[in-house]
């Protein structure tokens, strides 16, 4: 026997399920959404630090070579110890280097 496209046995979804489907799936997206982003400040904050810790490491390897602490991030750059004059961390803070070779966060 050659069953038809619409024979009654068959299963499918029905519209009404599809859209209770569609419907937990937005909830779910609406809850979400707004905890990334909020997990994302945290991210970039820490990201902030953690760079702040690099720097105050290549501080205190150019304290190791040159006997003294550098006078700002240029004179880090210049000597090959940074790469750039780009000190902005991942929230868009400054570091700067301070006397006695203090790397602070600067807002």
């Amino acid at each position: 026997m050659i069953k038809t496209l619409f024979s009654k046995d068959e299963r499918a979804f029905t519209l009404i399920e599809m859209m209770i489907v569609l419907l937990v799936i937005s909830v779910l997206l609406f809850v979400a959404i707004p905890n990334i982003a909020k997990q994302s400040n945290n991210i970039n904050d820490k990201g902030c630090e953690a760079f702040r810790h690099m720097v105050e490491g290549q501080v205190q390897a150019y304290r190791i070579d040159m006997d003294k602490y550098p006078a700002s991030v240029a004179e880090m750059v210049e000597t090959g110890y940074l790469r750039s004059n780009e000190t902005a961390c991942p929230n868009g803070q400054q570091l700067e280097i301070k006397a006695g070779g203090e790397v602070a966060i600067v807002s």
